[in-house]
């Protein structure tokens, strides 16, 4: 691998990383109710499990609830099961026509709890986002020592990986303060 293809490979996976750390912490509920944290239940539907989203229109009408209202009626005890089985820890609610969640509020205990979780899921996106660049520093070397890379130019691709690292890594410490500070507010 060259500079480019290893700094170009290294950028790719480090968003994709602070990305999947973005779509895991919407994933955790706050006090108050967002379509994010139905987002990852998926419905059994004619026999293959499909994202709920994909199946129903899902609204906040009020800050503690969500409203699920499926494009066909008939999948709505599937949608109940799915939410059930699920980890969100929600009971929902059916009249027939559309399923609503309330969010109930969370208690002290709880929210230090997710305070907690919060950081387990930062510190994962971190040492996910150091092994790419511990790859991406072997490459550097495996390139130096195949003389397709002047020792110069090792140093310099070292220098950019890191600079990508503490760009990552600083983007994911802000969102884990931005979700902690949200959790304990509400």
């Amino acid at each position: 691998m060259d500079q480019d293809e290893i700094l170009l490979d290294v950028e790719e996976r480090m968003e994709k990383a602070v990305e999947i750390f973005h779509t895991q912490l919407q994933g955790l509920r706050t006090g108050r109710a967002t379509p994010g944290l139905i987002d990852s239940i998926r419905v059994d539907y004619y026999g293959s499990p499909t994202p709920l989203k994909q199946i129903a229109n899902i609204s906040v009408p009020e800050p503690q609830q969500i409203l699920i209202r499926p494009f066909e009626v008939t999948i709505i005890g599937e949608i109940n099961k799915a939410i059930q089985a699920s980890d969100v820890g929600l009971s929902p609610n059916s009249d027939g026509r559309v399923i609503r969640l309330n969010i109930p509020p969370l208690s002290t205990e709880r929210r230090k709890q997710l305070v907690s979780r919060v950081k387990e899921i930062a510190e994962e996106a971190r040492v996910s986002i150091r092994n790419i660049r511990r790859d991406a520093n072997k490459h550097a070397d495996q390139a130096q020592k195949d003389k397709t890379m002047s020792e110069d130019e090792r140093d310099h691709t070292k220098d950019e990986v890191q600079k990508f690292t503490k760009t990552y890594e600083g983007n994911v410490n802000k969102q884990a303060a931005d979700k902690e500070k949200n959790v304990m507010d509400e």
